[in-house]
């Protein structure tokens, strides 16, 4: 490598280490072959820390595959390889933890849903937020608050890039993390990501396991969609005495057990119904958005987390003329990638609203810090 080769970077996860040589992935999705120089230094550091004042000196031998680093040297004129001076690592087993910390936060402190309003000059976004019981919530953003923007083509959080609240719009799908008022109308923000994503709903004309794909007929449309199912998109079905209850509740009435609506008094369920509390339940950077949040009845968050526990399902389990309800990436119109799909929904397609069960939300992952 020439003496004035220039500086280089590269940011990724380790594929393969053999000796001094790392095999990189690249958040990019390229490959690049490290060559650690003798005398590198070689330091650990945890996720979300923005400078290296923390770092801890570790072997090269500590780096396994799996791991995430930062390599800095001198790289070659095609770009595939650096003879690195400085090594940054974040090891897998911290990216995990903090992955679930920031998940079961955004959980905890978060509320999402689609765009009524936005207001710029007053940092106030308006929010309708996803569920079997629907609020608005009044978002507000002030300096401080972080902004991102999905990918129109990823599903992944780390695709997301930095933005402003000037580029959200009604329709939007939106998740904000941070206080949350007593009465549960208003958020003071912290964190804000949000997105342009689609809600499909059709049966399906043909599958393409090979190519993970498959064609859907939009009921709205009436027209064909491609759908590209990732290794990051969540399948789920429900199963048929869940999805007569969603139903019910999307018509009018009240889930399983809870008092009250369209005239059922407590305790009784429409036929067929689970019993109350079936299925519920209560650079460098990694981690984020959970299960949206909500209020009143069966909580959104709760909704959120009995779809993440329904039976994962595969794309060879699926059949055409399967109904399905899908969350997908805004795409080209007719090409899009699934974020999350429900099968077993055929009760629920003829219920008003009944788009308004899912959101992009229910399992998602990112973070904040990149390792300078």
């Amino acid at each position: 490598m020439a003496q004035d080769a220039p500086a280089a970077r590269a940011v990724g996860a380790v594929k393969t280490i053999q000796g001094n040589v790392i095999s990189l992935k690249t958040d990019a999705g390229a490959d690049v072959t490290i060559h650690v120089s003798e005398g590198a230094r070689i330091l650990r550091t945890a996720p979300g820390q923005t400078d290296l004042k923390t770092a801890t000196p570790i072997q090269l031998s500590e780096v396994q595959t799996g791991d995430r680093i930062l390599a800095r040297g001198k790289g070659s004129e095609d770009g595939k390889t650096i003879a690195a001076n400085t090594v940054v690592v974040m090891k897998q087993t911290d990216v995990a933890a903090k992955q679930q910390k920031e998940k079961e936060d955004w959980q905890r402190r978060g509320v999402g849903g689609p765009v009524k309003t936005v207001d710029a000059a007053t940092g106030t976004i308006t929010l309708a937020t996803t569920g079997v019981t629907a609020q608005s919530v009044a978002v507000h953003a002030g300096k401080d608050t972080i902004v991102r923007q999905y990918s129109q083509e990823s599903v992944k959080f780390d695709d997301a890039k930095l933005s402003s609240l000037s580029e959200v719009k009604t329709g939007d799908q939106l998740r904000a993390r941070g206080t949350r008022s007593t009465d549960g109308t208003s958020l003071t923000a912290e964190e804000i990501v949000f997105g342009t994503f689609r809600n499909v709903a059709g049966t399906i004309s043909s599958i393409d396991v090979a190519n993970q794909t498959m064609t859907v007929m939009d009921l709205a449309t009436k027209k064909p969609v491609v759908v590209k199912i990732t290794p990051e998109s969540q399948m789920h079905k429900l199963p048929q005495m869940v999805a007569q209850a969603l139903a019910f509740r999307l018509r009018g009435g009240e889930l399983p057990g809870v008092p009250g609506g369209n005239g059922q008094p407590a305790g009784q369920r429409p036929q067929g119904a689970p019993a109350p509390g079936a299925g519920q339940a209560g650079g460098l950077r990694q981690g984020g958005p959970g299960g949206p949040g909500g209020g009143g009845g069966m909580r959104n968050a709760d909704l959120s987390q009995m779809l993440a526990r329904m039976p994962q399902l595969a794309l060879s389990e699926l059949q055409k003329g399967d109904a399905l309800m899908i969350v997908t990436t805004q795409g080209n119109g007719t090409d899009v990638s699934a974020v999350t799909l429900l099968a077993g929904v055929e009760p629920i397609l003829t219920a008003p609203n009944a788009s308004t069960i899912l959101s992009p939300w229910n399992i998602g992952t990112g973070g904040a810090g990149d390792a300078q």
